[in-house]
C-alpha cells in the first residue's frame, strides 16, 4: 500500500492590504503495483493535487465567508459585540480587524517611544485595545506613531 498525501495553498489580495487564503491536504491510499508503472501514479498524483486546487479556488472564489452579513474571516470580536451598536459593535463599519503583524508593530512603536499602545489606540480611535483596530485604523495609527517618533527624535524616519 502507498499512501500518497497532495496539498495545494493559496492567497489572494484584498482592499485595504488584507488578504485571504485557503488551504486543503488531500491524503489517499494507492495499490503498491502503481509503482511498478510510473506514468500511472504521475497521473494519480496530478488527479489528486487537480481536486485540490480546484477546492481551493472554489472557496477563494466563493468570497469571504461571512456570518449574517458580517464577516468571519481572523474576525476576533465576539459575535455579541458585533451585533450591537454597529456592524462591528463599536459603531463603526464593519471592516476587516488589524493583522497581528499590525499589532505588534504599533507595540513596538510605542515601546520605543514610552507611549502605553492601548491608550494610543483608545485615544485615537475609542477601542480598548490595539488588538481592536480594524486594518486601516491600524495602518494610520502606525503612520501617525511613526511621525510622531520622527518628530521627538528630530529625525524623518
Amino acid at each position: 500500500m502507498i499512501k500518497l498525501n497532495a496539498g495545494f495553498s493559496r492567497k489572494v489580495g484584498e482592499p485595504n492590504y488584507g488578504s485571504r487564503g485557503a488551504s486543503v491536504n488531500v491524503e489517499l491510499e494507492l495499490e503498491s503495483s502503481l509503482v511498478g508503472d510510473p506514468d500511472a501514479l504521475l497521473d494519480r498524483i496530478k488527479g489528486l493535487y487537480d481536486i485540490a486546487r480546484r477546492a481551493v479556488e472554489a472557496e477563494l472564489d466563493s468570497g469571504p465567508a461571512t456570518n449574517n452579513g458580517n464577516a468571519t474571516h481572523g474576525d476576533r470580536r465576539p459575535a455579541s459585540d458585533r451585533s450591537m451598536n454597529g456592524p462591528d459593535g463599536n459603531g463603526r463599519p464593519s471592516v476587516r480587524p488589524a493583522t497581528a503583524s499590525q499589532a505588534k508593530a504599533i507595540r513596538a512603536i510605542c515601546d520605543r517611544s514610552r507611549v502605553n499602545a492601548d491608550q494610543a489606540a483608545s485615544q485615537r480611535f475609542g477601542v480598548r485595545t490595539v488588538e481592536e483596530l480594524t486594518l486601516p485604523e491600524a495602518s494610520t495609527l502606525i503612520d501617525e506613531l511613526k511621525a510622531n517618533a520622527g518628530s521627538r527624535t528630530g529625525g524623518g524616519r
